[in-house]
């Protein structure tokens, strides 16, 4: 455990949202359970929060540590806490667990308290626009008054930017790392598989799996290979396998692993499954195809046009699965409306992975983005 410059020891909290909540379906659902993780203080003006989102199979443990035993800090640790980007002395920071997760918020394998059993499939299909009605109720009761900043990675980037477009006069600024304005056919059709792959395991069982002894284990676990072959690039899978056989001189000329990446993407998978549900995969997956601000409001031009919100987007070079064409995309839609847009695109041998692991170059920018970009003082 490292506590240099850490937020320590943090606990997981839960709010829960009794009233209904209109989905885009046009089903309203409650109630809805979201566990969420602060660090830092609200100051006296309620305006120095930053909402941190995460990305897909993500979790509200963004920073710190749960206990003093505790091995792995919170998945942005290098970048939230004292001094660092997101600076725990300045700002309030929340980040909560997505709707339709399996870390503590409601989602499919969540108790539905009229039969006392999982929802299961009986679960709404939801939107990212409803994932952000969720969160706009926790900063309501986290007494928030205005956002100093939102900010995402990946799917998380998607969120920031929705959070934008809905509550316009609630944001001062966004954050938007190695994200899209909406999925390409090739990002969607990666999705299509892995879904595909949890549906026709046979434990699946049509999503009611959570009393049986056996669980779609399989076909969660070939999903997240195929995602994570999303998430490299052919340059960061050379330099970290290249075609280096696993512990073995020769072929084995069966159909056991071979190479040192089929170890890799197997232990990928089998690790996923012990912390991930496979109907939260459908829903979130399916959540994120369907984000697409463009063919919702007309055009992008059209959907950011109301927003008040400063911008810093980063893009990584080798980002083959969000690539920086798409955030140029974004970043010329911001510039023709005038809006207050910086971007930047880090070389990276990391692949979309990079949101997660180029720490050094994203601290400074996003540093001097919130420090020295926003206009105005924060309440002491």
């Amino acid at each position: 455990m490292n506590l240099e410059n850490s937020v320590g020891i943090v606990q997981t909290q839960f709010f829960t949202i009794e009233e209904k909540i209109k989905f885009e379906s046009g089903i309203e659902f409650s109630p809805i359970t979201v566990a969420y993780e602060t660090y830092g203080k609200l100051n006296e003006n309620k305006d120095n929060a930053i909402l941190i989102i995460h990305a897909l199979t993500g979790d509200a443990h963004a920073a710190g540590y749960h206990n003093e035993n505790d091995k792995k800090a919170g998945w942005w640790d290098n970048l939230i806490g004292p001094n660092k980007a997101f600076d725990t002395n300045k700002f309030f920071i929340v980040c909560s667990n997505i709707l339709g997760g399996c870390s503590g918020t409601t989602g499919p394998s969540s108790i539905n308290p009229e039969t006392g059993k999982p929802y299961g499939l009986t679960f709404p299909v939801f939107t990212i626009e409803d994932t952000i009605k969720v969160q706009k109720k926790l900063l309501d009761y986290l007494n928030v008054k205005t956002l100093y900043s939102v900010a995402g990675g990946s799917m998380g980037g998607m969120q920031a930017m929705q959070f934008c477009i809905s509550y316009p006069e609630f944001v001062q600024s966004a954050v938007l790392i190695a994200t899209t304005s909406r999925l390409s056919p090739q990002a969607i059709a990666f999705n299509a598989v892995g879904r595909n792959s949890i549906i026709s395991d046979p434990a699946w069982n049509n999503g009611d799996y959570y009393d049986n002894p056996h669980k779609p284990d399989r076909g969660l676990s070939n999903a997240r290979m195929i995602g994570h072959i999303t998430y490299l690039c052919e340059e960061a899978m050379y330099n970290k396998f290249g075609r280096r056989l696993q512990n073995k001189d020769s072929y084995d000329f069966n159909f056991d692993v071979d190479f040192q990446v089929e170890s890799y993407l197997q232990h990928q998978g089998q690790i996923f499954v012990d912390r991930f549900d496979a109907n939260s995969y459908l829903y979130i997956t399916k959540a994120e195809d369907y984000f697409d601000p463009t063919e919702k409001y007309g055009s992008l031009k059209e959907a950011f046009k109301n927003s008040n919100a400063k911008y810093l987007i980063i893009s990584f070079d080798t980002d083959w699965l969000f690539p920086s064409s798409q955030a140029k995309e974004i970043v010329n839609t911001l510039m023709q409306l005038d809006k207050d847009v910086s971007y930047c695109e880090i070389k990276s041998p990391c692949g979309h992975d990079a949101f997660l692991l180029e720490y050094e170059v994203q601290e400074k920018i996003i540093k001097s983005f919130l420090n020295n970009h926003l206009k105005g003082e924060l309440d002491e």
